[in-house]
């Protein structure tokens, strides 16, 4: 695919079909992920690619357990003010409550990271793996497979720690799920006018886009 029509069609994709994803299409996907800059080009990162069902299971648990009152949740979404936001809000809890969807879980570990700071909980120190970590889901949108951003893992961190014995100096800073979209399109996503986010030369200032 060309690499703007990954781009502009890439999208969060919460709805997997019962399929297996085949393994070289994971090693293509770790393959660009490690292909990113990050501080000092230590790759300060690891790559956990999760397919065990009893795992997944495990992890699933926990963010259901996280959810807490399934129906409440969905009630709480159906009260916010935009259509758009109602649906994104469901879909989001529909799938926290059944992550066990995605055949495959990848989660991204800052390993041991010293520059541009130690602080393995710095904003700073995720600058050296989320770019890998975008890497990876653009690899997948190339080979037709959905993945979704998620941060559950902040709330789990006990369980991951304890299903995959990880070491104290690796932190878990994503969970990717993976799989063939179900029902569900990629893009063209929709976003705000680039002339309304780019300042010139000083905030706020703007110019007229040349196309």
């Amino acid at each position: 695919m060309d690499f703007f029509e990954v781009v502009h069609t890439q999208r969060s994709i919460r709805k997997f079909k019962d399929e297996p994803v085949p393994e070289q299409m994971l090693w293509e996907m770790i393959d660009a992920a490690i292909r990113a800059p990050s501080g000092s080009n230590t790759q300060p990162w690891g790559w956990l690619i999760v397919r065990d069902e009893a795992k997944r299971k495990a992890i699933a648990a926990a963010v259901l357990e996280g959810v807490g009152d399934v129906e409440a949740a969905l009630a709480e979404a159906d009260k916010l003010p935009t259509p758009e936001q109602r649906r994104m809000r469901r879909s989001s809890v529909t799938f926290r409550a059944n992550v066990m969807s995605a055949p495959v879980l990848i989660i991204p570990c800052l390993v041991h990271p010293t520059s541009p700071t130690t602080d393995i909980d710095s904003l700073f120190a995720g600058s050296s793996i989320y770019g890998a970590v975008q890497n990876m889901m653009l690899a997948a949108r190339a080979q037709g497979l959905g993945t979704v951003l998620t941060t559950f893992n902040t709330r789990i961190d006990d369980v991951l720690r304890r299903e995959f014995d990880l070491p104290d100096d690796a932190k878990p800073v994503a969970v990717i799920p993976v799989g063939w979209p179900e029902g569900e399109r990629f893009g063209p996503t929709t976003r705000k006018p680039v002339d309304t986010v780019t300042h010139w030369d000083g905030w706020g200032q703007t110019r007229n886009r040349q196309t």
